[in-house]
Order: C-alpha cells, then sequence, then structure tokens
C-alpha cells in the first residue's frame, strides 16, 4: 500500500465568508477517493468564529459557560476543558495562533457539519467523491507533546472496530479498534506542519475509508466517549475536590455505580474494616470519609446513629 500526502503552499489568508471548497479544488484537486483534511481553524475563519478586542481566558471562560461544558483539570493558568461538543482540550480549543494580535479563533460550532458542507460543495464542483476530516491539536494524557486529531468528518470510515476477529495466531480481538479518523489527521499534519500556510491536505491511497456518496457516515462525533464511560473523567485534584464537595451534578464524570466487590474492597482499604454485605446495602461504621468515598464510587450514603450503610446511586 502506497499513502501520499500532499499540502500545497499558496493557500491565502482565510476570512469570513470564503468559499472553502473553492480553494480546496484549486489547492489540491481531488478526484474520487481522495480525503481532504482541513484546519479547524480556517474552518472557523471562514465561519466567522475569530472574536477581537478579548483575551484568551475572557474566550476559554465563555466556552464554560455553554451548556454540557465543564472543567476537567486545572494547573495554574492551564485550563483542561470538556467543551459542549464532549471535545477535551486545553483552553475548551480556544487558539491564540496565526491569528491577528488582539483576535482569539474559536472551534467551529459543528465540526461534523463544516465536514458535511464542504463534502457537498466539492462534490458539486467537481463530482468527484470524497473524505473530509477536519483536525484541531490536542495533548495526550501521560504524553509530551501534541498532536492533531480529528474533530469533524463526512463520508469517512472513522474507526475500525476489531473486536470478534482473530489474529494470524488465531486470538480474538476484544477492544482493539483503530481511530482512523485520528490517524489521517496525524498523517496530514506531518505534511502540512503548524508556521507554514497549509490549512489543506490532500491524503490519497485510502480511498477504501470513503464511503459512497450520500453517506456521511457518523462523523467524528462517533470518537467522543459519553460522559461518564471515560476512566479520567476529573484530574486527579479536582477528582478528590469534587468527591469531597459532593454536588449531584458532579455525578456522571464519575461514572455508573461500581460494582459491590470493588467497593467492598474500596471502603476495606480507606476504613481499615471490611463492610458488611446486606444485599445491596454495604453497612459501616460511622466514619466521615465514606461520604466522598461513597460518592466517588457512583454509590450514596445512609445515615445511622451507630452505623453507615452505603447502596448504588439511582437517578
Amino acid at each position: 500500500m502506497t499513502l501520499t500526502v500532499l499540502a500545497p503552499d499558496g493557500v491565502p489568508e482565510i476570512r469570513a465568508g470564503e468559499d472553502l471548497a473553492a480553494l480546496v479544488v484549486t489547492a489540491l484537486a481531488p478526484v474520487d477517493g481522495d480525503i481532504v483534511v482541513v484546519t479547524s481553524k480556517v474552518i472557523s475563519k471562514a465561519e466567522g468564529r475569530v472574536v477581537t478586542g478579548t483575551d484568551r481566558a475572557a474566550a476559554v471562560a465563555g466556552e464554560l459557560a455553554e451548556p454540557g461544558a465543564r472543567l476537567v483539570a486545572r494547573r495554574g493558568p492551564t485550563q483542561i476543558v470538556r467543551t459542549r461538543l464532549g471535545l477535551t482540550m486545553a483552553a475548551a480549543g480556544v487558539d491564540a495562533s496565526n491569528v491577528e494580535l488582539g483576535s482569539v479563533v474559536l472551534l467551529p460550532l459543528d465540526p461534523d457539519g463544516s465536514a458535511r458542507t464542504l463534502r457537498r460543495a466539492v462534490a458539486e464542483l467537481t463530482g468527484a467523491n470524497i473524505g473530509v476530516v477536519v483536525t484541531d491539536t490536542a495533548g495526550r494524557a501521560w504524553r509530551t507533546g501534541q498532536t492533531d486529531i480529528a474533530i469533524g468528518a463526512a463520508g469517512l470510515l472513522v474507526l475500525d472496530d476489531h473486536s470478534g476477529r482473530t489474529d494470524a495466531h488465531g486470538n480474538e480481538l476484544a477492544v482493539t479498534a483503530p481511530a482512523l479518523a485520528d490517524e489521517l489527521a496525524g498523517a496530514a499534519e506531518l505534511a502540512q506542519g503548524k508556521l507554514t500556510a497549509r490549512p489543506f491536505a490532500l491524503v490519497r491511497g485510502r480511498g477504501d475509508l470513503v464511503l459512497p456518496a450520500g453517506h456521511d457516515g457518523p462523523g467524528a462525533a462517533a470518537l467522543v466517549r459519553v460522559e461518564g464511560e471515560d476512566l479520567f473523567g476529573y484530574g486527579a485534584r479536582e477528582a478528590v475536590v469534587r468527591a469531597l464537595t459532593g454536588d449531584p451534578a458532579d455525578r456522571a464524570p464519575f461514572g455508573a455505580p461500581a460494582p459491590t466487590e470493588e467497593v467492598v474492597d474500596a471502603v476495606t482499604r480507606v476504613l481499615g474494616v471490611p463492610p458488611v454485605v446486606d444485599g445491596e446495602r454495604l453497612v459501616c461504621p460511622p466514619d466521615p470519609r465514606l461520604a466522598p468515598l461513597a460518592f466517588a464510587l457512583g454509590w450514596v450514603v445512609q445515615e445511622g446513629a451507630e452505623k453507615m450503610s452505603i447502596q448504588p446511586f439511582t437517578p
């Protein structure tokens, strides 16, 4: 297999209302089976998502105020935010680079929608059936540096679920699922660079990932874990504070209630004595540490005069 990535120079500065499809066709001349990769920044610029006269901190605060957004972790001025789109990114994806001084760029309102619009427009101009990926830069837990990921996609197989398949040795695969759209985003970024004014890239050689015309697929939204399914819903410090606070609104990121055996082990480790299992309840000696522990595990405390019990939380 041969994979070719082309990221041409000469793309002009993008302004609000710009015809991105025309620029893409001029720069890339895509044909059937090609995958067009576009940075979210030029999508945002074309869609008027540049904010002038505000600093990055104020813009991040505005994004945090959006319904569904929340703070995941903070270290000094650095804030990791789960945006209203479910993307977990530094500074909520607000970017102050490669933009005029005194301005910041917000993420597109609907990256998958932007990808669908671009795909249709390119098809109208060229007749070509292509895939589209909208990218942004993100850090990774436990890894230094950043890489590009797909935050929008259209006409593309974004995830290849290997569950149930067997490898060459006969081992059944259970959780292997390559994030194809993210891999394409990373490959394109190698050619685009960060300071080179190459916001468009064309990936050729993986036409097998392009969906038939008229079928856009689930988009990059399919790569976002549902709230509570991620094992790292909060940063380490934030998780402690949230559990001690016990705000019901904070339950979702801690996930579904832990199974009884896991809770028994946790209570035993923290309190030093095992709880008494009484059906779905665990009876424990009174201890102020039990309430935040139960909250973190998705359980709730019922207090008594001489004993406390905990049981799984039900909405």
